[in-house]
């Protein structure tokens, strides 16, 4: 019973038994209380333990109720919890929750610590679960989410799984987005920086790169470079390989790399000129040096570098040098793997 509709009906009750009492027996009565002399209508004495009875119920009922009203209002508050957890979790962002209710917050911590995978939608869930579990599942599935329009973009952090395929999804079908990373990669994580120069080696010149070589790693410029070709040079120069070669951490193997790609291309005197000196910078370069050497058949260039160091360094070059001074007709590929040169500790 509402406690409203108690206190109209007790206070009805009471007024009917006080008004049939008076109209029974309408004289006083008079009772001497530790001094006090209390001279009431006997309808007053016979209401009066009722009166009392009621103002007891009345603070029993407000009592009870307030401490029911707060212990709902912690429920609806873990509630409440509960669901930020559980928003924190599946977005893979866990938080740390109070829960003023000690039977929930024992065992809803655990939300402080977890992530919540989940492998399909689920039903019935309120609208702020079910949109953020719609957007998962979407992006799951290979598509790109504008988190700014779903007003999740403060949500993730830089390394979230979750924001990380996004943004790979979203690499996948935008051809701009890979330089917006290039320009900002302390805003992405690894994988979507390594996806991102891998793209953008796929489908970009060297010009529009070499604002970026410090950003490159040395795969994806071998595999700029290995697309260079007789139809398209990719505006490949000296300068900009230059720039690339100081910028990057080279191997023995990949200055071979370049210097297959770049006899090709590269005018005899400049690239020579170039790898000369790549070689006196880094001792990586000699072999490819060495090789270009042998390309342009400057054997008395060959002769002279090799003066310059021991007899047992560049052991392979020395061998074909010696069949080349016996006018042997064989080519440089036809003796040597070239990239096994770079295997002696010696020559890197």
């Amino acid at each position: 019973m509402r406690l409203g509709l108690y206190i109209f009906a007790a206070l009805v009750l009471i007024g009917m038994v006080g008004a049939f009492t008076y109209t029974m027996n309408p004289n006083h009565y008079a009772m001497e209380l530790i001094g006090i002399n209390f001279n009431f209508p006997i309808a007053i004495w016979v209401i009066l333990p009722m009166v009392i009875l009621f103002l007891f119920t009345v603070i029993h009922i407000v009592y009870y109720g307030l401490k029911n009203y707060f212990l709902l209002k912690k429920w609806e508050k873990d509630t409440n919890t509960l669901e930020d957890a559980l928003y924190w979790s599946l977005v893979n962002e866990p938080k740390k929750q109070k829960y003023g209710i000690d039977n929930i917050g024992n065992s809803a911590c655990i939300l402080g610590k977890a992530s919540l995978d989940l492998s399909d939608n689920v039903e019935h869930l309120n609208p702020r679960l079910s949109h953020v579990v719609n957007i998962i599942q979407k992006i799951k599935n290979g598509d790109y989410i504008d988190l700014k329009e779903e007003k999740m973009s403060k949500v993730f952090n830089v390394g979230n799984p979750i924001l990380i395929q996004n943004r790979l999804n979203r690499l996948e079908t935008d051809d701009k987005f890979s330089e917006d990373i290039m320009k900002a990669t302390s805003d992405y994580s690894p994988p979507v920086i390594a996806q991102a120069l891998e793209v953008f080696a796929r489908k970009e010149n060297f010009t529009n790169a070499q604002k970026y070589a410090k950003v490159f790693d040395v795969k994806n410029f071998l595999i700029m470079l290995k697309r260079v070709n007789a139809e398209d040079d990719l505006e490949l120069t000296p300068e900009i390989l230059t720039d690339f070669v100081k910028a990057l951490d080279l191997s023995c193997s990949d200055f071979v790399d370049i210097a297959i790609v770049t006899k090709k291309y590269f005018k005899p005197e400049e690239n020579l000129t170039l790898f000369r000196n790549f070689q006196k910078d880094n001792e990586k370069a000699q072999n490819s040096y060495l090789y270009l050497l042998f390309e342009y058949e400057l054997l008395e260039q060959v002769g002279v570098y090799f003066e310059e160091y021991e007899d047992d360094d560049f052991i392979k070059f020395r061998a074909f040098y010696e069949l080349k001074n016996m006018h042997s007709k064989y080519r440089l590929e036809d003796i040597i793997d070239i990239h096994s040169v770079c295997m002696k500790p010696k020559e890197y």
